[in-house]
Order: structure tokens, then sequence, then C-alpha cells
């Protein structure tokens, strides 16, 4: 099994149990996807549209759709169903509305990853920058040391 790295801190910070919770078990999680999961939960209305959504976008959805239109295209409806059209419609508008709160929090969840990562990077970058620096000075220093100093050491004194 290969060796795996620490957690970074802003993840290593919150408890692994409230994470899995939170994320529905999968890890490892990246902490925008941490801090995501907490401020939806916080939000009762977040809630709500995160499970209209969910079940909007799944076949029982489908299914249920099709047999209630059904029922009421055969049984309910006399006229050549005013009143379905007039609930479709309503209904097309509000789960618009719902896939375009889905799309925005899917776009500000996608910039906080981006930032998070960016700046990860950056930190990354400066590291192994300051890293290579140091490796060079070494270098310079032992190069110095044993080859250049050893040759001047070893001509002998002009006269």
């Amino acid at each position: 099994m290969p060796d795996q790295k620490p957690a970074p801190d802003c993840v290593a910070s919150s408890p692994p149990a409230s994470r899995r919770r939170l994320t529905g078990g999968i890890r490892p999680q990246h902490p925008a996807v941490v801090a995501q999961a907490l401020h939806r939960r916080a939000d009762l209305q977040l809630r709500v549209a995160d499970r209209i959504t969910a079940f909007a976008g799944s076949m029982p959805f489908v299914s249920l759709h099709a047999a209630v239109f059904a029922v009421w295209m055969v049984v309910l409806e006399r006229n050549p169903w005013p009143t379905l059209t007039l609930v479709v419609s309503l209904e097309s508008i509000f789960l618009t509305a719902f896939v375009m709160i889905g799309q925005n929090r899917q776009g500000a969840f996608q910039q906080e990853k981006a930032d998070h990562d960016f700046h990860a990077q950056e930190l990354e970058l400066h590291a192994n920058t300051d890293l290579t620096n140091e490796i060079h000075q070494l270098t310079t220093e032992l190069h110095r040391r044993f080859i250049v100093e050893p040759r001047s050491e070893a001509r002998p004194p002009q006269a």
C-alpha cells in the first residue's frame, strides 16, 4: 500500500465522522466540498431546494409524472386538457428555477474550489522555489569546498 500524505490542515480540522456524514462518506474530501456541505446543511431553504432538485432529476419523478398525467388525461379531464396544460406549465416554471439554483450553486462551488486550488498551488510553488534555491546554494558550496579549494591547495607555491 503506498504511503498516503497527511490531509491539509483545513481538511484535518474537521472531525472525520462529521465530514463523512456531510458528504456521503466519500473520501478524501476537498475543503471546498466540506465548506459547501456545511453551508447547505445550515440553511433550510437550501436543504429543501437540494431535495426537490434531487427528486426532480430522478427516474421515479419521471415515472410518477407519467402515471399522474396519464390518469389525469384519461379520468379527470373532460375538455381537451386545459387544466393539465396549466399545471404542467407552472411545474416547468418552478423546476426551471430549481435547475437554475443548482447551476448557480455548482458555479459558486467550482469558483470556490478553483480559488482554493490556486492558493494551494501558489504555496506549493513558493515552497518548491525555496527548496530549489537552497539546493542550489548547497551544491555551489559543495562544489567550492570539494572541487575548487582542493585544486588551489594542490598547487605548489610559486616562487
